[in-house]
């Protein structure tokens, strides 16, 4: 840490006089000691503005596909100072023991403000394999440490409504410790919302709709404008920050972010996004660097004298305007595009994964028994480019040797989920529209939220071939044509995160990314983020599990023929 004073000049960006003021604001021993203020004309026109950092306000480290010091690395670039991070996803796979791995790897990367939560759903639902179980003692042992600052996402909303002892056990746990609770109930309208948010619910960052966001906020309950790689709200939610019952009630968040356009850019994008909208730059920076901490009562710096020298120097913020510097806590993090955050070395990857090599045959799909015709009605799974919600369609599909089969040609493909937790489980198998392959298959372990093995392809031999590369590897994201070319990106920290450099993994994404679209055919901007969500119980309509076809909205398995 810097202990010689340090004094930059430029404008302050003051959120509560709602103005910008010429200052000089000196630094020594990590903390702001001074904010003099300098004469209207003793800065040069190109003077830095000086902005509180960004904060993400929910955000799984685990789908950047990078450790957490990864992550940190990169998002600096862009003006992230801190996360308000699920790690449910390694939890899923390891349980308490991954959690904790995630504390140890944040860090080596000190001062960014990593706010990681207890896991709230662990498994998420009792219609998956998952790795582990985290229970209601479990979450009170994550609470006796200091960096355990909240109940993560409740995604059982079915059991907030009814009161599932369980889950009423969790909610009054981080109510007596006075920890906030983060919501997950996507499409929950009116007296459902109202019920869900007066069981001691905060948040929500799963709206779709403009209407569904305004009846959680006449609940009482913040907003979260989520705009991920695969799960793209902003466009519909914007509309907030224009809303005076909305004022200090919205945050911005990506929950599930790529490499690839972490690369490139994180809530710096929504920020310039919501000020070329027109919206007014003090709701807008109040979104993006202080309702998350003030919610969260996070040790992020607020540019106040006596605070953490955690702030940005950049130009004035418009719908250009780049992060020219990122400091935490008083050391020069980031500059020109360039991060300069050297993570200490990390720990031997934990994993669980014990699935073997499989065969074609365990990709089959049999006709009902006594099933005699040429083709069968099958439900599909219909997904949408940037949503996490699908559809259900019901689409004929042919049945050659007693075997129903996918169309590619009608874009109607297999889409398969494999136990990764047990060596030889039967393979789920059903059928899905908009993924857009016109060859081969796509397989992936980060598979939210058990994060088995999911894969979607055209043939029975191409599936078996990507998800073996996946087995191989103990984890990973696959992509082949089903006969000469397979790329593979390796994740061997619980089959989720690589411990690579976090830009070599991103350009290593981008080339799968682009296989997968450019040869096989994809239209989605994310297909990797799209099916990995397929398996995702907790979100409607229809989803696959290990176990089978799920109906999200009935929260009940569903026969795939009709």
């Amino acid at each position: 840490m810097n202990t010689a004073p340090l004094t930059l000049r430029g404008y302050l960006t003051d959120l509560d006089a709602r103005a910008y003021r010429p200052v000089a604001l000196t630094v020594a021993a990590g903390r702001i000691v001074a904010l003099d203020a300098l004469a209207a004309d003793a800065l040069p026109p190109d003077a830095p503005y000086l902005l509180p950092g960004f904060v993400d306000a929910h955000v799984h480290i685990e789908s950047s596909l990078l450790t957490p010091a990864e992550f940190a690395r990169l998002a600096v670039v862009h003006g992230t100072v801190g996360t308000v991070s699920d790690p449910h996803e390694i939890a899923n796979v390891l349980g308490v023991a991954g959690v904790q791995f995630m504390l140890r790897d944040a860090a080596r990367v000190p001062g960014f403000h990593f706010a990681f939560g207890a896991p709230s759903c662990v498994p998420a639902t009792a219609f998956e394999t998952a790795g582990a179980t985290v229970t209601v003692a479990d979450i009170e042992t994550l609470f006796a440490d200091p960096r355990i600052g909240y109940l993560a996402e409740m995604m059982n909303w079915p059991g907030v409504l009814f009161a599932d002892p369980e889950v009423t056990a969790k909610i009054a746990l981080a109510h007596r410790l006075g920890r906030p609770v983060d919501g997950h109930a996507p499409g929950l309208r009116g007296e459902q919302a109202r019920q869900y948010a007066a069981a001691g619910i905060s948040t929500d960052h799963e709206c779709f709709t403009l209407d569904e966001a305004l009846d959680k906020l006449a609940a009482g309950m913040q907003i979260l404008i989520r705009e991920g790689s695969a799960a793209r709200n902003f466009d519909a939610l914007h509309p907030l920050l224009g809303l005076p019952e909305a004022a200090g009630r919205v945050m911005l968040c990506s929950d599930d972010k790529h490499p690839d356009t972490l690369a490139t850019g994180h809530l710096d994008d929504l920020v310039r996004r919501a000020l070329a909208l027109g919206y007014d730059e003090w709701t807008v920076l109040t979104a993006a660097c202080r309702t998350p901490v003030r919610h969260y009562r996070l040790p992020v710096g607020q540019l106040r004298v006596g605070d953490s020298a955690d702030f940005l120097v950049t130009d004035r913020p418009s719908a250009t305007f780049r992060v020219r510097q990122t400091w935490l806590g008083g050391v020069l993090v980031a500059e020109n595009g360039v991060s300069l955050l050297t993570p200490a070395p990390g720990e031997a990857a934990p994993n669980f994964f014990v699935a073997e090599p499989r065969g074609e045959a365990d990709f089959r799909l049999a006709a009902p028994p006594g099933f005699s015709g040429e083709a069968a009605t099958v439900r599909v799974i219909v997904t949408e480019d940037g949503q996490l919600v699908t559809g259900e369609e019901h689409h004929v599909l042919p049945v050659h040797g007693g075997a129903i089969e996918a169309d590619p040609a009608r874009d109607l493909l297999k889409i398969v989920v494999v136990n990764r937790y047990q060596p030889n489980a039967p393979v789920a198998v059903a059928f899905v529209r908009n993924i857009g392959l016109t060859q081969g298959a796509v397989a992936s372990s980060v598979a939210h939220d058990s994060h088995n093995i999911v894969a979607v392809g055209v043939s029975d031999a191409a599936l078996c071939r990507a998800v073996n590369l996946v087995i191989g590897a103990g984890g990973g994201l696959a992509a082949t044509d089903g006969h000469t070319e397979d790329h593979l990106l390796p994740l061997p920290v619980a089959g989720l995160m690589s411990a690579a450099d976090g830009y070599e993994v991103a350009a290593a994404y981008t080339r799968l990314d682009r296989f997968s679209k450019e040869t096989l055919g994809s239209g989605l901007r994310a297909p990797f983020m799209t099916v990995s969500f397929l398996a995702l119980l907790v979100i409607p309509a229809l989803k696959l599990s290990d176990k089978g076809l799920f109906d999200g909205a009935a929260f009940r398995f569903a026969d795939v023929v009709v």
